[in-house]
């Protein structure tokens, strides 16, 4: 399905960072940004949950319970993500985990929202406990949100009330907005996880 001239640039840009980010994440390698290729490691598990500071908000299984300054594990089964009914402030310093995990999900659940079936429900979301697992479920949402914004008639984009997704403010929001709102979470949260790779990879330096 052909897109209109606005929302091209968005699509190009989606691309761009959703496959920037997982070549960071799973490599083998990633353009340095200046056009040479380096090495990339695959993400492991302990570097997934790795807590930097004290005080992280990560994905953490179930039975343990919430992290400190967290009241509850979003979603359901073995594992769940840090949270709070209001976002605190200052923001706590956040895990890859818990910034992969948050992007999946909302990938996932805008898809379901505004081209599926609508029944995505926060409360019943799956959090992976594995760097490989996580990955790959990125994989899945990521594709998922653009097979979405794929089956909207051209005709529509301008119009509101395209999407249902209770967790922010899509209804009122044309197309393009929804797009631009969803690729800058995947710039700023990738700038994060990348960034947060690095130190890892110098912790001991």
């Amino acid at each position: 399905m052909a897109t209109n001239q606005r929302l091209e640039p968005l699509l190009e840009q989606y691309d761009f960072a959703t496959e920037r980010l997982l070549t960071r994440l799973a490599g083998p390698s990633s353009d340095s940004g200046d056009g040479r290729e380096v090495e990339v490691p695959p993400l492991t598990d302990d570097e997934y949950r790795w807590e930097p500071v004290e005080a992280c908000w990560s994905v953490r299984r179930r039975t343990d319970g919430p992290g400190p300054g967290a009241v509850k594990l979003i979603g359901a089964g073995e594992w769940g993500r840090d949270g709070a009914p209001e976002s605190p402030w200052p923001p706590p310093i956040t895990t890859i985990a818990w910034r992969l995990d948050h992007l999946s999900e909302t990938l996932a659940g805008r898809a379901s929202h505004l081209g599926g079936d609508r029944t995505f429900d926060r409360t019943r979301w799956e959090s992976r406990g594995d760097a490989a697992g996580a990955i790959e479920q990125f994989r899945e949402a990521a594709a998922a949100w653009r097979r979405a914004l794929l089956s909207v008639d051209e005709s529509d984009h301008d119009r509101t009330g395209l999407s249902s997704y209770p967790y922010g403010s899509d209804a009122e929001e044309t197309l393009p907005s929804m797009v631009w709102w969803e690729n800058q979470e995947i710039l700023h949260h990738g700038a994060e996880i990348a960034l947060l790779r690095d130190l890892y990879a110098h912790r001991a330096r």
